[in-house]
Parts: C-alpha cells; structure tokens; sequence
C-alpha cells in the first residue's frame, strides 16, 4: 500500500459513473484548527492531476477558493468538497472547519463520508491536539467509522513524528494504542543552522522501499544503514498490530514461531483491518515544494483512500422511516434501486442561487427529476425550532464543484455526492426520495445551540428583508435555531459561539445585504407577591354622556412556584353582577401578563374577587376589566413585588484536570452544584443548577477554562426568586433605560 509510482490525470466523475458505488470513496478531513486540512486537499489534487503545477484548475480558481467570510477571516468555516480521481476510483474529499464553532460542518462532512482522515499537527502542543480530537475520534468509533492519522508541520522545527504518533495512540485507548501506527517513518535530511533537520521523504515499514523527494521529484533509494534498525523496530510493532487484527488467527502462531509473513498477505489483511475501523494507520504528509507535483505523502494517502478505505457499498446506511414514523427496510446502496438521498449543506452561490450539496445513499438522481422533500421538526433552546416540512420538488442542474467552478454533471449515482440548484424549500438535513414513497433518513447528531444573539434590524428597509435573511440563514445552518421570544419581544439567534455569532451577522449584512444591530440579550423574568395583600380598583368617570363605572376589591396572596395565576370568585350578594365577573377576571390576567412592578410576568398568585359595585347604566365589560387592572395594581403597591430568575440544570462535562476549576467557576456564578458522575477513565459530569442570567456567555467562557476540552447541554428547570440586591440593580437598569429611551 503506497509504494507505487503513479501518474493520473483525467476528470473525476467519470470513474464513479462508470463503477457505481464500488468506485467511489467518501473521505472527510478532520482536526483542529491550522492543522493544515486545506493545504492536504491541495497537494492530492495536485498529485491526482486535478491542479495544475501552480494548484490552479482550468479557470485559474484554486481549490481552496472560499466564500467572502473566509476570505476575509483566512479561516475556514464552511464544509468544501473537492473531487479527485485516483485508480480508477472517484475520491471525493471533505474539508471541514478546525474551529469548534463550526461543527455543524464538521457533522455534515461525517455523515456524507465513509472513512475519516484526521489531520493533526506536529507543531502543536500534544495536550491541545488530543484535546480537540478526541471527541470526534470517540464520535467515528461509536458508527465503526474508519480512521487514518496524517501528521502534517513535520517541516517545522522541534516537532516530532513519534510523539505525535504516541499522542494519537491514546485516542483509541490505553487497552488499544498498537491500533494507531505509522505505515510509513519520515526521513529527514541534514541539520540546519537551527539544529532542524528538513523532512525529504518517507520509508515504508511493509516494504523497506525509501521514498526521497529531495530533488523535488519522488524517487526510490535503498535505506542508508542508520535507517536499518528503528525501521526494523517499527516494523515489527506494525506487523504484530496488523496479525492482532487480522481475520486469519493461525498467523500469530505462525510469526511468533518464526515463520516469516509475505507482504502481500500482510499488505492484505491491513486494508481489510482499516475498511472495517479496527486498525487506524498514521501517516505523514507535506505539501509539494516549488514546482514539484507530489508532496512527501501524497501518493501514499491516495493509496491508502483507494486500497484502504471502505467503498460506500460496504458502509451500512442510515435507518429509514415514512414520514409518519414507521420502520422501513434500510436503503440498498445500488443506483437501479429507490432514491433515498439527502441534503448534507446548504449555500447561496450569488448566480445560481440557493446550492444543495446532496449524498446520494440509494438509486441515482438526475436533473429534472421530480423528488420528495421531507423535513423533521426540531425543538430548540429557548423555545426555538424548525416547522417540519414536506413537498414534490423538480430537481434542477447536478453539478460537481471544484474551487470556484461548477461542473455540470448527468446524474449521480448511489454513494456519489453532487450540488443540486433550485431544489425548492429544501434545508440541510432534508430527505429526498421517490414521491411515490416518501421516506426520511434517521437524522445526524447535532449539538444545541448555546450562545444567544439577539438582534434587531437597523432601518425600516432593514426590517423588511431581516425575516426572510433570518430564515434562509437557519435552512443553511442547522447548528443555528432562530426565536421569536414573546417574553422579551427578542428576535434571538442562538449559535454555537463567537466565531460563529460573528459569521452571521457578516453573512446577513454581505450575501443577504441586511443592517443588525446586536443588542443583549435578556432572559425571560417574573414576578411575583411577596406576601398577601389587598387592592381596590375604582373606575368611575362620569363627565358626561355615557360614563364608566366599576369598582372591584380583590385580595392576592401567593401560590408555590409553578401554579400560575388563579383567579377566585368570592363575591356574594350580587355587588359584582354575574355578568361582570368575567371581565373582572380579564382585567386581572391582561394586567398580570404585563406585570405589575418591573414590566415582567405576573405568576404564581391566587388573586380572590372579594366585592365591588356597578351602575345599571354606566357599568361595562370595558370599564370592569379596567378596575380589575386597577386593582392588581394598587395590591402591587402595597406589597413587595418578588423577582423570579429562570434556573437551568447544566450539566459539564470535562477532563478529569479541570473539574476543580469548573465547580468554582459555577459557583462563581450562584451555581448549586447538584453532584458529579465519572464517565470514563478520564471525564467527569458535572452537574449543577445555575441561574440562566450568569451562563449567558458560558459555551465562550468554558471553551476557554478548559483549552477547547469541555462540553455542556442546559435545560430550563424553573424560576426561582432573585437575590434582592441583584433584583434592586435590574430595576434601577430598567429606570435609567426608561429616561433615556
């Protein structure tokens, strides 16, 4: 596996039209940010023949175009396919964000792949490394995802091959590290100045062949005899790693009692181990230098996706519903069966429109075709979500994307992706299939969305365009849930963090050419009585011609949390008509919904008609539901009106090495810490309840405590009074606003 010399050019495409299924591979890219993702993409399609020796296609767009956000930000924030062809197999490959904000991305570039290439930096620190990846390596094991390791910045000084290999080692496990090993040693030429000796090439372990890029081209040499023996060494922990793996269990007995494995066998049973996620090969990779087309790696990995990784027909598919929610068969990965596809990324490409990159799991799909679109609802933070949504849609133009290009395209296939235009309504995490049988794909894991942004549109012609701007915003983004908050009267974004929010706000003002202006966020208070008190509410005008007259006395007392406001009629002889009551009983609960101190919801009260008066003439539904306002006021005043806070149930979870400082942290915020629960060998739960007032920022703040390594989901549990001097503060915010407003 990547000992061979290869020269390809030709378009990719043609391969998987040709093959089907058997000739694709799906490979996302993933690790932390700067790992140097999109220079890797760079230098396969440049040693697959689909750059030119300047990393330019026809057009002269390179494949690391970006939209107008990445540009500007030199970071990568949205997924990127790029198509290469290698073997005769089609390679599409998946380029995500580093950047934890954007793993709603990272999640789309998992589900539309079969295999995964982590990336990580050997100029990194080894702590930040397995820190970030971690998660998303935990995430590929659970699915049987397979996984290589491609070790990048090894031209930088003080890095260090081996210990970056250790470091990947431990994501399997302790019980496991022998699962993660180096295909290939990195050799180096002689020291610098600085004491740095340059990356030149790479030996293979199976092989002993010596790959040197030296002269700029890649050449074969023998091994120097300083080479011997760490290549030995590192040979034989990978050959017993793969005959731990392999299906054949008389080749441990056979190796260990001397017999010699030939490489082909051995060669054999790897690729059979990474197809199935049980052996992870790491390998090292450096882009090409000065007009070289091959960079040191680069014909090893494209091996390794063709030889090594799994096809999409060997890859079980997504469970399958009717829209309904009844069990059907799982989809067939074949093209001549049903169409089962779906939408994995959404954008907006300023001449053609709204894009939809679609993964194809089942049947083939081709323009003109008339699918079904179906949506599930989502619940959201804060009462946020997504309708759930279905209709016949005729597809448009199929197309491939490479850079800033679109390659027209005559269908595609089932295991194949391509960019559908015009394809109505649809959103990211749709499902298309045949109208006559209208299915929905089991859909992806998500995270919540923690970080709100509240916003408000700058201009009146602003705020004619910000609905429709908010909307397509959310059907492209699914890590992001748009609220109407009726509480607070907020139009409010919640996102993933900062970099995120940032992005946003970006977008809507240079795609959707939309003015916001970011205001604070509020969370949604209450009041309540402190105590029992009475009120009188007396509306009489008669100045002349028809007057009003209502008089009402109510006695309001407090419920336990939760209860609401509940209104009792008490009065006896009459003094309220029957009539009347009703609107008595309106007043109070309009009044209530307006609050009575602060502006906030009036709840758990018992608020008790006790008696009143009328007139045969002048007395009204109008004029009662007024006394009744009047009343709930005048009790207000009587009384010490409570703040209510909204209390969320957090739940953190973090390294073993930071649970100190998060359980201070919490209780820096009035947090109550509820217990602690050890999840693994090295994670802690920590759960507690916080006031959702001080956790506002929390998925910024925690991100930073724990270098990237903490993670936390929040559910509203109720409202609790606020400590008076806190309250004492919002209120004199709240009259200071009012005077300037």
């Amino acid at each position: 596996m990547g000992d061979r010399t290869h020269t390809h050019t030709g378009a990719a495409g043609r391969a998987a039209t040709a093959g089907g299924p058997a000739s694709v591979r799906n490979v996302v890219l993933v690790g932390h940010s700067g790992s140097g993702k999109t220079t890797l993409v760079e230098a396969l399609a440049l040693t697959a023949g689909a750059l030119n020796r300047a990393g330019r296609v026809e057009d002269g767009a390179t494949v690391s175009d970006h939209d107008e956000t990445e540009q500007r930000r030199h970071r990568s924030v949205q997924l990127s396919l790029v198509p290469v062809e290698w073997d005769g197999c089609k390679i599409n490959l998946l380029d995500t964000p580093g950047y934890a904000d954007f793993v709603g991305e990272l999640r789309a570039g998992l589900r539309a792949a079969d295999a995964a290439l982590f990336v990580v930096s050997a100029a990194q620190e080894a702590d930040a490394v397995e820190g970030v990846t971690r998660a998303v390596w935990e995430e590929c094991a659970a699915v049987g995802m397979p996984r290589a390791v491609v070790v990048t910045h090894l031209d930088t000084a003080r890095t260090s091959f081996e210990e970056m290999t250790r470091v990947c080692g431990r994501l399997s496990g302790h019980d496991r590290p022998d699962t993660v090993l180096p295909l290939h040693l990195p050799v180096r030429g002689p020291e610098g100045p600085d004491g740095h000796a340059p990356l030149t090439g790479l030996t293979g372990l199976l092989t002993g062949k010596v790959f040197d890029h030296s002269s700029g081209e890649r050449r074969e040499v023998p091994p120097s005899a300083e080479q011997r023996g760490p290549l030995q060494e590192a040979r034989d922990r990978l050959i017993e790693g793969i005959i731990a793996e392999s299906e054949d269990e008389t080749l441990m007995d056979h190796y260990l009692g001397g017999g010699g494995i030939d490489v082909a066998t051995l060669v054999g049973d790897l690729e059979k181990a990474v197809a199935r996620g049980s052996f992870h090969p790491v390998l090292a990779a450096a882009p090409p230098a000065g007009d070289a087309r091959q960079g040191i790696g680069t014909v090893e990995l494209l091996d390794l996706v063709t030889r090594g990784f799994p096809s999409p027909a060997e890859r079980a598919l997504p469970a399958v519903t009717t829209p309904d929610g009844t069990p059907r068969p799982a989809p067939v990965p074949d093209a001549g069966a049903p169409l089962v596809a779906e939408v994995v990324k959404t954008s907006s490409d300023p001449y053609v429109g709204r894009l939809s990159l679609v993964r194809v799991f089942s049947g083939t799909l081709r323009p003109d075709d008339t699918v079904h679109v179906c949506g599930r609802g989502l619940d959201g933070p804060g009462g946020g979500t997504r309708p759930r949504h279905e209709a016949d849609v005729r597809v448009g133009a199929l197309s491939t994307p490479f850079g800033g290009q679109q390659r027209p395209v005559d269908r595609c296939v089932a295991g194949d992706l391509a960019c559908v235009s015009k394809l109505g309504g649809a959103e990211t995490g749709d499902t298309l299939s045949d109208g006559g049988d209208p299915l929905l794909m089991e859909p992806w894991s998500l995270p919540d969305p923690l970080l709100p942004l509240a916003v408000r549109a700058h201009g009146k012609a602003d705020e004619d365009r910000l609905s429709q701007a908010l909307a397509r915003l959310v059907a492209e983004d699914p890590t992001m849930r748009l609220e109407q908050n009726e509480d607070t009267h907020q139009v409010v974004l919640w996102c993933m963090g900062e970099a995120h929010t940032d992005m946003a706000l970006e977008r809507l003002r240079s795609r959707y050419g939309v003015r916001v202006d970011a205001e604070p966020h509020r969370v949604p208070l209450r009041e309540t009585f402190a105590s029992r008190t009475v009120g009188r509410g007396r509306n009489v005008k008669q100045s002349g011609g028809h007057g009003q007259y209502a008089v009402c006395e109510i006695e309001v007392e407090p419920l336990p949390p939760g209860t609401g406001v509940e209104f009792v009629d008490k009065v006896v002889g009459g003094s309220v008509p029957r009539q009347y009551v009703a609107s008595v009983e309106k007043g109070v609960r309009a009044q209530a919904a307006r609050g009575v101190a602060t502006g906030h919801p009036l709840v758990d009260v018992r608020v008790t008609l006790l008696d009143g008066k009328s007139h045969s003439v002048d007395s009204s539904d109008a004029a009662f539901q007024t006394a009744g306002a009047l009343a709930l006021r005048e009790a207000a005043a009587d009384t010490r009106v409570q703040l209510l806070e909204p209390v969320a149930e957090v739940g953190v979870l973090v390294p073993d090495d930071y649970v100190g400082a998060v359980m201070s942290d919490l209780a820096g915020r009035r947090g109550r810490l509820v217990g602690t629960e050890q999840v693994d060998a090295e994670r802690t739960l920590v759960r507690a309840e916080v006031p959702e007032i001080e956790i506002g920022r929390y998925t910024v703040d925690l991100r930073s405590l724990t270098h990237g390594t903490g993670r936390f989901d929040r559910a509203y549990a109720r409202h609790e009074p606020m400590p008076p001097q806190l309250a004492d503060r919002l209120r004199e915010a709240g009259r200071n606003d009012a005077k300037s407003g």
